[in-house]
């Protein structure tokens, strides 16, 4: 990695200290970036300014001037020049994809007058100017390229396990507000490491929009499944056995605690969900029915209606049981995608309402490449591979699978 040098006069070391910040800190981050640029262009060149070595590809051929819009102002960066091969950087790439969209979204929505003073106020101080709509237009067309294209994307893999859920947003249509639902797939690769597989905005959850999303993903091969993680959405239900009728469903064990205990007085809550942790933490399933049906006896009494869920919905959460013990843990809950969709919420709270479909599309998938990439790039596989490997090798737990999916097709029929 190249090393970076950055220098600090007397008055910049100052102002960071008791003056004017926002300025200093502009200064530092001005001096910081084009500290890389420099280094960058020391790497792909493979020699110092002057130096000359039998390593070096190419001559240096002066710099350039780049604004760069950031959350403290404009910034004036000097590009280096190659005199044979273009220079490359990874500032301008990786320039937030997010805080573009973000831009983007509070743009449109300033230029479609369906903004507030304030919105207008955020947008200047994110972009350190203001925005022409050419230019919101141009910015537009870039993100949403590169969203289609991640989101489009062939799936060539195999992903033995996938997460789904839907988080819904407020839109502007039809001079309404209403909710539009973002339905997103999380799914583990044969690597061990999960990744956005897809997402799409639609009017509703509904078998028919759940069918859609679940069949585009097929479309774009999806294979190799053995479960599907979710709540107990009857659209997500439906499209599974219909699409991947040979793969069994997981409802999310959080899910359905929470549901039971909805159904539960009270003062009887926090005892019952102690209970049904333990039940679910048990090493196999003869010992979760055993305390299931302990749970059921003390509480049907005082919890008739949370009792009948858990006794209706036993099974559809203990699909995960027939898995290998070291996998249960990360694929009894669709958790992950709950952190997931969290974070969506909190970047789109700067936004409110969105001024129409495309924008959620932008600034959603925008975000969910980056949660993707973080996801891909970690050191430590979700899952080790060799679990995933001795899964697909036993013969047992394949069968097991094969024969709740098909019990599972019998309900549903």
């Amino acid at each position: 990695m190249a090393q970076l040098n950055i220098t600090l006069n007397q008055d910049e070391i100052l102002q960071l200290l008791n003056g004017d910040r926002e300025g200093a800190f502009k200064m530092l981050l001005q001096e910081s970036l084009n500290s890389i640029l420099k280094a960058e262009s020391k790497e792909q060149l493979k020699a110092e300014p002057y130096e000359r070595t039998e390593e070096r590809r190419d001559s240096r051929n002066g710099s350039r001037e780049r604004l760069l819009a950031t959350r403290i102002g404009t910034i004036n960066l000097a590009v280096p020049r190659h005199r044979n091969q273009p220079f490359k950087t990874m500032i301008f790439d990786n320039y937030s994809r997010s805080e573009a969209a973000l831009v983007c979204a509070m743009a449109e929505m300033v230029v479609n007058g369906v903004s507030t003073r304030r919105v207008s106020k955020v947008v200047e101080t994110l972009c350190g100017k203001t925005i022409s709509k050419s230019s919101v237009s141009d910015l537009c067309k870039d993100l949403d390229k590169s969203v289609s294209e991640f989101r489009n994307r062939p799936l060539e893999r195999e992903y033995p396990f996938m997460i789904v859920d839907a988080t819904y947003f407020k839109v502007r249509e039809d001079h309404r507000t209403v909710s539009k639902a973002l339905m997103v797939a999380v799914a583990l690769n044969d690597k061990g490491r999960f990744e956005v597989i897809g997402f799409g905005v639609y009017d509703r959850e509904s078998k028919d929009t759940w069918y859609h999303f679940l069949n585009s993903l097929k479309e774009r091969g999806l294979r190799g499944l053995n479960m599907i993680i979710s709540d107990a959405h009857d659209g997500i239900i439906y499209a599974g056995t219909h699409i991947f009728p040979e793969v069994p469903w997981q409802r999310c064990q959080f899910h359905l605690i929470r549901n039971i205990i909805d159904k539960t007085p009270k003062q009887y809550q926090e005892g019952l969900h102690t209970e049904l942790q333990a039940m679910f933490n048990c090493s196999s399933l003869k010992n979760a029915q055993k305390k299931r049906d302990e749970i059921i006896s003390d509480y049907q009494e005082i919890a008739p209606n949370a009792m009948e869920c858990l006794d209706n919905s036993f099974d559809s959460a203990m699909t995960v049981m027939c898995l290998p013990e070291n996998l249960r843990r990360s694929l009894r809950t669709s958790n992950r995608i709950e952190r997931i969709n969290k974070e969506l919420k909190r970047r789109s709270n700067a936004i409110g309402v969105f001024p129409n479909v495309d924008s959620v599309l932008r600034l959603m998938g925008s975000l969910l490449i980056e949660i993707n990439d973080t996801m891909i790039s970690q050191r430590i596989s979700a899952i080790p591979m060799y679990s995933l490997s001795d899964l697909k090798e036993d013969l047992n737990v394949r069968a097991q699978l094969k024969l709740i999916a098909e019990q599972q097709q019998m309900l549903a029929a």
